[in-house]
């Protein structure tokens, strides 16, 4: 399988490609310092209506800021255990079961987190049929 290198282009291209990236940052980089003046006029307001400022959280797919992460008593895999003992239920059913019992989640994605925790441990959950679980 061949491989495209670098090497296989003239230093000059090569120069012109970064000259051609580097002018197209400048008028980014002046969008960005308009912004941020923008945003610090915004603070001041915001501050001067006696609001408080929320530092933004930078996190795996832009998290919220101002929004924690939930925190629960027992881990997913044992929350579902409990709620399965003795039952069978469906995915749907075990999502909304869990919750009712108390575990907090902010997912918009609940129900593949269950799945994958079903389908993740095979020594305390049984599937007995298409969609459906159970405890071992």
């Amino acid at each position: 399988m061949a491989r495209s290198s670098l090497s296989n282009f003239p230093l000059s291209q090569l120069e012109a490609e970064l000259q051609r990236r580097r002018q197209a940052a400048g008028p980014l980089q002046r969008k960005r310092e308009r912004l941020l003046t923008k945003l610090a006029q915004i603070e001041k307001q915001i501050q001067a209506l006696g609001g408080e400022l929320d530092e933004p959280r930078r996190g795996r797919g832009g998290a919220i800021p101002g929004r924690r992460r939930a925190r629960n008593e027992k881990p997913l895999p044992e929350a579902l255990h409990e709620v399965l003992k003795g039952k069978t239920m469906g995915i749907a059913e075990i999502a909304e079961a869990v919750q009712k019992a108390g575990f907090k989640t902010h997912s918009k994605n609940f129900r593949v987190m269950v799945n994958i925790a079903l389908t993740k441990h095979p020594k305390l959950f049984k599937r007995v049929g298409r969609g459906q679980y159970t405890t071992k």
